[in-house]
């Protein structure tokens, strides 16, 4: 069949870059490997006459167990075949293929795109049909996925980064792909944090800060930041915007493991908060396989606590009804095994279950509007008054 050249064009205008050879890191090094090893067993089954099958670990709830020694999730050996000649599986195998040779590619390069992007690089008619290689977006974001447990290797090591949703200032200097960055100048914006903050791309220089302050939105953020918190107690400051992404996390345990800072996290006192706190701490079922580096097992959490309505004297407006979802959600966490044995934890969620409301973190707000910055977070740290 003749080659489309409309085609083939399109590829070369994709892939082809005239910046010269690109200085490969040892993790692009070691992710190429991991691609290489890839492609060679495909190979090999192609040569033998024999029918190519990917053995893809399981991302579920079924395949991850809390390790008690290292406080994290971990993956198990379950795994998914996805088999090139079965009729069901053909285009999910040539799916992944076609996401691993999008990343070498990008690594090859030196460059970076988004998901999006590379949804947008691998997109086309598979040839000689009117078939596309995705239908969607909705159908490439878990091949990518499928790709990273299978090449034990990040997204970010991919090369792929997603948007930005977090925020950091405090005493701490930063090189970030070169150029070097005060965070405790900058302003009422702060530093956005990027998805890729792996040494390669983001190294610390200097810091002076004694422990990170997470809060949950940015909202809260801004306050803490406005109000010079991170100044006035040497610390810092950073948000996820709600569920912290993957970069957040990652600079999360980057700050606690290589600097030593103690990491304090401010959420809402719901489920939800609960949640994001189990995920910065233990990781979560979808990275359980790289949790070591995702996750931070010494994050404490500092508030807002069950006990606050009445210890801080807040308003009855400030009360939000728990919903049947709600309740549901919080006898579920209230399972976790690494919350199950823990009854200062047990008891916190009982006593939430028990007012039937919960309180976001701008609740504080309604005693002052820098009650949470001037009295709330500094008594805490002083008390030492943290669920673990």
């Amino acid at each position: 069949m003749a080659k489309d050249p409309s085609r083939t064009a399109r590829n070369a205008a994709m892939f082809n870059d005239d910046s010269g050879p690109v200085s490969l890191s040892v993790q692009d090094e070691r992710t190429l490997g991991s691609i290489h090893n890839l492609a060679a067993t495909i190979t090999a089954c192609a040569e033998r006459s024999e029918e190519p099958v990917l053995a893809i670990p399981a991302r579920s709830l079924g395949n991850v167990s809390f390790n008690e020694e290292k406080r994290v999730l971990q993956m198990g050996n379950k795994t998914t075949s996805r088999e090139l000649f079965n009729l069901s599986q053909a285009k999910s195998f040539m799916q992944t293929a076609l996401v691993a040779s999008g990343a070498k590619r990008l690594i090859e390069m030196g460059k970076t795109t988004s998901i999006r992007g590379l949804y947008y690089m691998l997109k086309h008619d598979a040839r000689g049909t009117k078939e596309p290689t995705f239908h969607d977006q909705g159908e490439c974001d878990p091949v990518i996925e499928d790709c990273e447990v299978l090449l034990s290797a990040l997204r970010e090591e991919l090369h792929l980064f997603a948007d930005k949703r977090g925020d950091m200032v405090g005493n701490i200097t930063i090189v970030d792909s070169g150029d070097e960055i005060d965070c405790s100048r900058m302003g009422s914006g702060g530093y956005a944090i990027p998805s890729i903050v792996e040494p390669s791309v983001i190294q610390f220089k200097e810091c002076k800060a004694k422990f990170v302050l997470h809060v949950e939105k940015n909202t809260v953020w801004q306050r803490f930041n406005e109000d010079k918190f991170w100044k006035k107690h040497n610390c810092i400051l950073t948000h996820g915007n709600g569920q912290p992404p993957r970069g957040v996390r990652r600079l999360l345990n980057r700050l606690n493991t290589e600097l030593g800072l103690p990491i304090y996290c401010l959420l809402d006192n719901d489920p939800w908060g609960y949640y994001i706190y189990s995920v910065i701490k233990q990781g979560s079922i979808n990275l359980a396989y790289e949790s070591e580096r995702m996750a931070t097992p010494a994050a404490k959490f500092i508030g807002v606590r069950s006990r606050d309505f009445e210890r801080c004297g807040l308003s009855e407006g400030v009360k939000i009804s728990l919903n049947d979802v709600d309740r549901k959600r919080a006898k579920q966490i209230a399972e976790y095994p690494w919350f199950v044995h823990k009854k200062d934890w047990r008891r916190e969620i009982d006593l939430m279950l028990k007012n039937g409301f919960k309180l976001e973190v701008e609740a504080l707000v309604s005693r002052s509007i820098s009650y949470m910055t001037e009295e709330y977070v500094p008594r805490l740290l002083r008390e030492g008054e943290f669920l673990d």
